[in-house]
């Protein structure tokens, strides 16, 4: 418990330590210098960074990014870095405090890390450069000004964010930038020389406040650009995920196939070959008995090899069956249960409860599904001794729940898994490969439950199969998946099946400041 308090507690520290000074030197500098404070341009100065402050642009977590730097690059070029820093303290409203979802600490905090940003741009422009400089002169200290208000606001959020969520700094960097590298350089440039238009228009004009009216618009256009420059990261990362569960499924899909023919193998050599080894003793004792002139015997010969026969016609047609036929039918995941447990009990006392919930999932999928719960049946006939097993496969939150409880022995998860329940190991791997998570638990006496999790973005995969489905008319139909054909493009997943957690302290930054 003191472990997690301990970040938090760390990064109110520093936001006193960092708010403190910078407060008491505004106002300290407003008490020294009230006419350069208390003017009109100033307050509009103001209102014009609150305006752009408005519609801040999120990104990933609760980290925003504001698009007023091209605003507050002009005011520090055009006055002292005091006055500066004052006009972005007073500017840089957040809409969380009027709806009081920031503390009064977070707020200061926000404002003061903004202030000292601007206030080191400012002191490097203004010694290199005045606002009257001549062009050539004025760029390069405003490239300055900006690498210096950049480093400053960057360096104060990314150690808040280390400091009051734990969060590594390289993480924490990666969360205050939009778009690739090279995109998101360009993207602080170009709005670096929208400021110096302001200013350039500013003097220009003799000080008019319409350059600044006219380019707030643009900046409000801007914020779509970063918009867009989001989308297209996500959607970049949406398809890397696709290809990586793509290439999961069919790794998936090729051991499947291993696992079949290893199946047949197994049964060429240890059923078949036997049963051909009792045809062979059976044959050379009727030979002997009809040398002898035995027919009794001979006739119960024959009647043993009529049945050793059947048994053989009965093993290979259900091996055949087993080949060719589709574990998911045209009717769907849920009647394939229902089969699964008609099959398993024919002939045993043992009773199976199947409570299915019809939900749209890719064949793909389905055939995991599929597959985990006959397994896991498998187990329990085999080892566990039940007397009942439910089967149950529900809609959750956050995905499709597979539940398979018995009452059987049950054993001691924390030991080794008894002989023959290697199967587990096929769930489970089933079960992630589709980014899922799979878990059983058990006790001696209490039987066992087998609950593997399947998440929603493949029920949202199945909807959007089924409608193309529907789309494509009743003749259309897709066959349904087997151990040697796992199914199409169907089964591919639309978005990340693992998206990362973001912290959940709150922060903003900008295509300029970033704020906590």
């Amino acid at each position: 418990m003191s472990s997690k308090k301990a970040p938090r507690r760390s990064g109110v520290w520093f936001e006193i330590a960092l708010s403190v000074p910078v407060v008491a030197s505004l106002i300290s500098y407003t008490i020294l210098h009230p006419h350069a404070v208390f003017r009109w341009e100033i307050a509009f100065w103001v209102g014009a960074v609150a305006l752009t402050e408005i519609l801040p642009l999120p990104t990933k977590g609760r980290v925003q990014l504001s698009l007023n730097f091209p605003i507050l690059l002009a005011v520090l070029v055009l006055y002292d870095p005091p006055l500066a820093a004052i006009i972005a303290f007073a500017g840089a409203f957040d809409r969380r405090e009027a709806r009081r979802e920031v503390s009064l600490l977070r707020a200061v905090f926000n404002r003061s890390q903004i202030a000292l940003s601007v206030y080191a741009g400012g002191l490097g422009f203004h010694a290199l450069a005045t606002s009257a400089s001549p062009w050539y002169v004025v760029v390069p200290a405003v490239m300055v000004a900006t690498i210096l208000d950049y480093v400053v606001n960057i360096a104060i959020v990314t150690l808040f964010l280390r400091l009051s969520a734990g969060i590594s700094l390289r993480r924490a960097m990666s969360m205050l930038r939009v778009g690739a590298g090279k995109e998101f350089l360009l993207n602080y440039a170009g709005l670096s020389l929208i400021g110096i238009v302001i200013v350039e228009l500013y003097e220009a004009t003799h000080q008019s406040l319409w350059p600044v009216v006219a380019f707030i618009a643009p900046l409000i256009f801007a914020r779509q650009m970063f918009f867009r420059t989001m989308a297209l990261d996500e959607a970049t990362e949406e398809l890397k995920d696709r290809e990586r569960v793509l290439r999961a499924l069919s790794n998936r899909m090729a051991e499947e196939r291993q696992d079949e023919r290893l199946r047949i193998a197994d049964y060429l050599h240890d059923d078949l070959q036997q049963t051909l080894f009792q045809l062979t003793l059976r044959l050379e004792m009727a030979k002997k008995r009809l040398s002898k002139g035995d027919t009794d015997g001979v006739a119960r010969d024959l009647d043993h090899l009529w049945e050793i026969k059947q048994q053989t016609s009965d093993m290979v047609r259900g091996l055949v069956n087993d080949l060719h036929h589709a574990p998911i039918g045209r009717r769907g995941l849920p009647d394939a249960l229902e089969r699964l447990a008609t099959d398993m009990t024919r002939g045993t006392p043992v009773k199976i409860a199947v409570e299915v919930v019809d939900v749209p999932l890719p064949p793909p999928i389905q055939l995991l599904v599929y597959q985990i719960a006959r397994e896991a049946v498998l187990n329990a006939m085999k080892h566990a001794e039940p007397k009942s097993i439910a089967i149950a496969l529900t809609k959750a939150q956050d995905g499709v729940d597979l539940t398979i409880r018995d009452d059987g022995t049950g054993f001691d998860t924390s030991q080794a898994q008894p002989e023959g329940h290697f199967g587990s190991v096929m769930m489970r791997e089933r079960a992630i490969v589709t980014g899922g998570t799979f878990n059983i638990a058990s006790a001696p006496g209490q039987g066992t439950t087998v609950t593997a999790h399947f998440p929603e973005v493949w029920i949202e995969e199945g909807a959007a199969t089924a409608a193309l489905k529907r789309d494509a008319g009743p003749d259309a139909d897709m066959p349904a998946p087997s151990a040697e054909q796992p199914g199409g493009p169907a089964g591919l997943p639309s978005a990340p099946l693992a998206p990362p957690g973001w912290p959940q302290e709150d922060s903003r930054s900008s295509t300029r400041p970033a704020t906590a």
